[in-house]
């Protein structure tokens, strides 16, 4: 297997259908699978899998029973993945599982041994100012170049993933892994990503001011933890 795709999808019944038929466009390579984690979903998730996931090749589920962070649904998916390259995408079909075929083109040039992100456009101009004040404020606590951390998808190899230690379980897992591929010194590649409007439903985190307020000082809080070096 040479890619699998992770997935976390939490209470996305709605968006389902969609992102399996996106998802035809990256599985008909045959040495790609797309793992969808039903991260506890309390929805018709389950059902609709088990409806769905037989009418597509190369797609399968992982049951995560109870939602214990968006992180966590992540890590439950890489660890059950066959991939020589490893990658996560959002479920919200803001960007597309597809542009993973993009990054796995810069694998194809330049060897495994690399770190490659999305990097998103179209967004609305607050949630950039948003990215770009994370970014700086990263940037100069972690003395690391750190931009558009949340931006997907996520890529790498199977052989950086086994160094992790101690990933976090929520939100903060793309900084994590963002930090640990600079830390590594992997060459980081970054390609632009489309960022649409949610096809169905709402984020999760980002509903108003007051969520983003509890995203900025629960990452605030693992960025220190990062700056110390120590086991999260």
């Amino acid at each position: 297997m040479k890619f699998s795709l992770v997935i976390p999808c939490y209470n996305e019944a709605a968006n389902l259908p969609l992102l399996l038929e996106r998802c035809k466009g990256v599985t008909r390579h045959p040495d790609i699978e797309v793992i969808l984690v039903d991260n506890g979903s309390t929805d018709d998730s389950p059902q609709v899998l088990h409806s769905l996931l037989p009418q597509y090749a190369g797609c399968r589920s992982v049951r995560v029973e109870k939602n214990q962070g968006y992180g966590f649904g992540i890590l439950a998916g890489l660890r059950a993945a066959k991939g020589e390259i490893l990658g996560w995408t959002h479920a919200d079909m803001q960007t597309d599982p597809q542009d993973t075929l993009r990054g796995l083109d810069i694998f194809e040039k330049h060897g495994p041994d690399i770190f490659v992100k999305g990097q998103r456009y179209g967004r609305p101009l607050a949630d950039v100012v948003f990215t770009m004040g994370m970014s700086v404020f990263e940037t100069m606590l972690l003395g690391k170049p750190l931009w558009d951390i949340n931006a997907q998808p996520t890529m790498f190899s199977q052989a950086f993933f086994e160094t992790w230690q101690y990933p976090p379980d929520d939100f903060s897992l793309d900084l994590y892994a963002y930090y640990q591929a600079r830390c590594k010194k992997l060459k980081i590649f970054r390609f632009p990503v489309k960022f649409g409007e949610r096809a169905h439903g709402v984020s999760h985190w980002n509903v108003n001011w007051a969520a983003k307020r509890k995203f900025i000082r629960r990452t605030v809080d693992f960025s220190f933890t990062l700056k110390k070096g120590i086991k999260a």
